[in-house]
């Protein structure tokens, strides 16, 4: 049957940044698909503890501070002591911080490269390794941007860290897909979350945007429901190095 390809039963997944916004609404589509969910961020993660419970299957919180590489270990170790395997990993924690470019700090840069590129990278190494080890193949799916495909505004750390995703997706699909293991990302559009507070607000720029936007709306955490289900389970098993965009048709106009 077609619609057990989408089945993630049995399957545990871990989802970075699962508290709020795109991570959370990720990590629920995961669950109602069947997978048991292990969130971790520094943030309180209880309501996505609910709604995971919810739908009938366990979530395990893990605190970590992603900026630094230093919790890579006790993550995947943490996730095999309560759940004795890994299948999926969704690489979503990010951050973002506008300046002009002409005016952009070293720490500033630092910040957003080392949470957004460099943890990712060696995060899914990690992982990689534990699926190799398992034998069993496995799932990556790391979040990208509008800006792996544009250059943006006042946000140029932003723009490399994401671009960097898109070639890191392709980078580690190259070497992997041989042991069956999946890189994919998807590229949120302009969505209703935290980061976009300050451009949701400035009713010129809003407008802009929306003015772009073929399908007239800003998108939802919960857009992406699909989107992470479909390459989180065997509907994407040829789908290799892969960025696909959900964006309202954004990226078409």
């Amino acid at each position: 049957m077609v619609k057990d390809l989408f089945d993630l039963e049995g399957k545990v997944a871990i989802v970075t940044g699962a508290s709020r916004g795109l991570g959370q609404a990720m990590a629920i589509a995961l669950a109602q698909a069947g997978a048991n969910v292990v969130g971790v961020g520094q943030s309180n993660m209880t309501s996505t503890k609910e709604e995971v419970e919810r739908a009938g299957k366990k979530f395990l919180e893990i605190k970590a501070d992603l900026t630094s590489t230093e919790k890579v270990n006790e993550i995947v170790e943490k996730t095999i002591e309560n759940f004795g395997r890994i299948d999926i990993l969704v690489n979503n924690a990010g951050t973002i911080r506008r300046e002009d470019a002409i005016d952009y700090t070293q720490e500033d840069w630092d910040a957003i490269l080392n949470l957004n590129l460099k943890t990712v990278f060696f995060l899914s190494q990690r992982v990689a390794k534990e699926f190799i080890k398992q034998k069993s193949g496995g799932k990556i799916i790391n979040i990208a941007s509008m800006l792996s495909f544009q250059g943006g505004i006042r946000v140029p750390a932003y723009t490399a860290s994401k671009s960097g995703i898109a070639g890191i997706t392709k980078a580690l699909a190259n070497e992997w897909a041989k042991s069956n293991i999946n890189v994919n990302a998807i590229a949120p559009g302009y969505m209703a979350t935290d980061n976009t507070k300050a451009i949701r607000e400035d009713d010129k720029r809003n407008l802009e945007i929306l003015e772009r936007i073929p399908a007239g709306r800003w998108g939802t955490p919960e857009d992406l429901a699909g989107a992470v289900v479909i390459l989180a389970s065997k509907a994407s098993d040829y789908v290799n190095g892969y960025t696909l965009a959900v964006d309202g048709g954004w990226l078409a106009r």
